[in-house]
């Protein structure tokens, strides 16, 4: 336990403590405000975690300390770059409440990027802000409020949470749902699947019922300095290059592209790992009609492709989902839900039938879904409420 961590130990411990991850953001800002106008005892804490290529920065026992440096830096992480920092140093003199940083480089790199980059090797396409949200945000995190004597950590997703009881003739029964957010344009509960009853009776998420409007209309009127600030949208730590990212980062070898209906080959690609499922766009075989990825052959190194939209090739009436994980225990199965096979799919029906194997369900789609996509997420929802999840095979 360092310096910090023992001050705030010493101090009398409120009921109502919160850590609240600050990234620099107008979500995050709104949500310590909302927490402090609602009397909680509010502690913000900005993480570090790792960039490519340094970030520049001088580690200071559990803490750190930001370089100048890191400013210009263009491979900075954009979650912790020492714009983001000050931003969140900045609204945390407004609501007057401390602001400590958290090195978490290192776990960070081990459990998102280095897995990120196996992933892409292994010809897969993966999702980190799952494994970010799992083993970082609400993992570690979860884990270090302990030590700043907090009860709950919270966060500025746009998702909900709701208690739920099951009055039964012998026992009741409460239990924490995860719900979609009110604005279903901002709603990142297919990011959360990974949560369980244990983790959600730490967490809030205070603007999952507002809009993202809304949000920002409040942090105007609170004087927030970060009212008006954009959103950010790539992988944090691969700043909108991702070509130039994998290059450095992984072996890569070109190799043949194949008409899948004729076998024929119709030129060469860069490598597998720049592709993925139903891709359309940057195949550069220079056709003169349209083709789609169909397929990654990584034992072979061919990528697979068709000039047919609606290919039963881009078509699959069912997949196995490996590391599921249930937000309120396993459901009697077979169980009909609704799922997203990405971020930003459809909901589409389905039944999660059977188990496949150890933390393995075999879901079946109502109609074949296009582009099922190895490494991608797909999520399980019984209307608003998020029932669980697991990622592609």
């Amino acid at each position: 336990m360092n310096k910090q961590e023992k001050k705030l130990r010493a101090r009398p411990e409120p009921s109502r403590r919160v850590l609240v991850a600050m990234s620099g953001g107008v979500d995050s800002s709104v949500a310590a405000a909302l927490l402090k106008k609602q009397g909680y005892d509010v502690i913000g804490v900005f993480m570090h975690f790792w960039a490519d290529g340094g970030a520049g920065h001088e580690k200071v026992g559990e803490n750190i300390r930001m370089n100048i440096r890191m400013h210009s830096n263009k491979n900075s992480n954009v979650c912790c770059s020492l714009e983001a920092y000050n931003d969140a140093k900045r609204v945390a003199q407004k609501l007057d409440i401390p602001l400590y940083t958290l090195n978490f480089d290192r776990p960070f790199k081990e459990a998102v990027v280095d897995y990120f980059l196996a992933e892409y090797q292994a010809g897969r396409t993966p999702n980190p802000c799952v494994a970010c949200n799992k083993f970082i945000k609400f993992g570690l995190l979860l884990e270090r409020a302990k030590k700043y004597g907090a009860d709950y950590i919270a966060t500025g997703h746009y998702v909900r949470t709701r208690k739920h009881t099951n009055i039964g003739r012998t026992n009741t029964n409460t239990r924490i749902v995860l719900l979609k957010a009110k604005d279903e344009h901002k709603d990142q509960s297919y990011f959360l699947y990974n949560l369980t009853q244990k983790k959600l009776a730490h967490l809030i998420f205070p603007i999952g019922d507002y809009t993202k409007d809304e949000v920002r209309t409040m942090a105007k009127k609170m004087g927030l300095p970060v009212h008006a600030k954009k959103d950010s949208q790539e992988v944090c730590f691969v700043n909108n290059d991702l070509k130039s990212f994998l290059d450095r980062w992984l072996k890569i070898r070109g190799g043949e592209v194949r008409d899948i209906k004729n076998k024929k080959i119709l030129g060469r690609h860069e490598g597998l790992v720049f592709y993925t499922i139903g891709q359309r766009r940057g195949i550069g075989i220079g056709a003169s009609k349209p083709y789609y990825v169909a397929k990654l052959d990584t034992r072979k190194n061919i990528l697979w492709v068709t000039d047919n939209p609606e290919d039963k090739a881009l078509y699959k009436k069912d997949l196995v989902a490996k590391q599921v994980s249930f937000v309120s225990g396993e459901p009697v199965l077979p169980l009909k839900v609704e799922v997203k096979i990405r971020s930003t799919a459809p909901f589409v029906a389905a039944v999660v039938s059977h188990k496949a194997g150890q933390n393995r369900y075999k879901v079946i789609f109502k109609k074949p879904e296009r582009a099922v996509t190895p490494g991608q997420s797909v999520v399980f929802y019984r209307g608003e409420e998020v029932i669980g999840g697991g990622i592609i095979i």
